[in-house]
């Protein structure tokens, strides 16, 4: 038996089990730098124990790829920015205290309900706020 074993396994197919055996511990070892740098790109909190999880051949890197977090750290950062942007452009505009449809900061009356949303300069008939006394486009004050 000894002597087929000798006989099947020559010194190339060694060198080919020795370079086959090369390339899976370099994949494991790239599969753990990539579980690091990814965790760390994500913003997963504890990225040292995404390291530790990915030790475990296979069950860790599978383990990882279905807990970790779902989008990059800068991804969300974008997010949370552009939500801000929104939120200061709609800061522009009001609601109707009617229908609750959003209203230009100028308009006078509501254009789906039309209700009366601001008064009216008399002079130079530009919209008001109902708490302000003198017009500052024109300075004339305003009756009320």
């Amino acid at each position: 038996m000894q002597e087929l074993i000798d006989q099947l396994i020559t010194p190339e197919v060694r060198m080919v089990l020795y370079l086959m055996v090369v390339c899976v511990v370099m994949l494991y070892v790239l599969s753990i730098v990539y579980v690091i740098r990814d965790a760390q790109r994500r913003g997963a909190e504890p990225w040292w124990m995404w390291a530790i999880i990915s030790v475990i051949p296979i069950v860790g890197l599978l383990a990882y790829v279905i807990l970790r977090p779902s989008s990059y750290l800068i991804d969300r950062e974008e997010q949370d920015l552009d939500i801000a942007l929104r939120e200061h452009q709609l800061s522009h505009y009001g609601i109707c205290p009617k229908c609750g449809a959003p209203i230009d900061r100028d308009f006078v009356v509501c254009p789906i309900c039309n209700t009366q949303v601001r008064n009216v300069c008399p002079t130079c008939h530009r919209p008001l706020n109902a708490d302000w006394k003198v017009c500052p486009y024109c300075r004339t004050r305003i009756q009320q």
